[in-house]
């Protein structure tokens, strides 16, 4: 059997049968790609709207946030790479249903809950699940909120857009160089931030990473880039703390976060700063 190409991300992975793909979280199955993960959950919470970070959607609400395993990116500095990294054989899971999904969220109204976010390890790569949950939560009167690197293919994204309601976007930096380092692609996280403010509301995380992507000159580009887009776009600066394969750099002087922030504003309406 011919190999089929997975069109969901620019790595376009191209698997033959029972192949896995680089995100560890797509499988050709008798011709079709689809996904590895569909209803398996490794971590579910509720939490601050806040944490996701969203800032400027339903402030002090809360939200059922719940991840799979997977990753179309390999972040040294991950804050969940146990799951994000993890394939089937090491990722602890339940098995959900998007209609078991969505009842645990309805119950948890009376306790704050907005809807369902996606999020903790990359969830777009379970694109299937993301997909099916968000059309029965939208049925039930809840929100659905993305957090994603963004990098993934227009044609998918414009067909999920419609039922999500708010995304955080990670903007890793503002260099393809840096990209190249985590095994992404600028130009389709500024295509996918691009697309998404057409349909949802929109913010925008960058981690700032000493030595990498820290300088004045980048955050002041990606700060005007995306006042490009819209100056009301809510940045988050946010402090890099040593994780996974990169514990070898020490934390982002908070000083530096500020400062850095403070460059941002000179672009952008909101920018707040994270982790200080």
């Amino acid at each position: 059997m011919d190999k089929v190409e997975c069109l969901l991300c620019p790595h376009h992975c191209k698997l033959n049968e029972d192949g896995i793909g680089f995100c560890r979280a797509r499988i050709n199955q008798s011709g079709t790609i689809t996904a590895l993960n569909y209803g398996l959950i490794t971590s579910m919470a509720l939490d601050p709207i806040e944490k996701k970070p969203l800032r400027r959607f339903f402030p002090g609400s809360k939200i059922l946030s719940v991840g799979s395993f997977g990753c179309n990116l390999r972040c040294s500095f991950c804050q969940n790479y146990e799951i994000s990294q993890a394939g089937f054989e090491e990722a602890y899971a339940r098995k959900m249903s998007p209609e078991s999904l969505i009842e645990e969220a309805l119950s948890l109204r009376d306790q704050g809950n907005i809807g369902v976010a996606y999020t903790y390890n990359e969830p777009l790569v379970g694109y299937e699940f993301v997909r099916d949950c968000a059309k029965e939560a939208r049925k039930n009167g809840l929100k659905n909120v993305v957090v994603t690197n963004g990098c993934f293919c227009e044609e998918p994204m414009r067909e999920l857009l419609p039922d999500i309601d708010a995304l955080n976007i990670d903007l890793k930096g503002f260099t393809q160089q840096f990209y190249d380092k985590l095994k992404g692609d600028l130009e389709t996280v500024k295509r996918t931030i691009q697309i998404a403010t057409e349909y949802s509301h929109v913010e925008v995380t960058t981690l700032i990473v000493p030595g990498e992507n820290d300088s004045v000159e980048e955050i002041r580009a990606l700060s005007k880039w995306l006042a490009s887009v819209s100056k009301d776009i809510p940045l988050h600066i946010t402090r890099f703390f040593p994780n996974y394969k990169m514990l070898d750099r020490d934390a982002t002087e908070v000083a530096e976060v500020y400062r850095l922030a403070e460059k941002a504003r000179e672009s952008l309406e909101y920018v707040y700063v994270g982790n200080c």
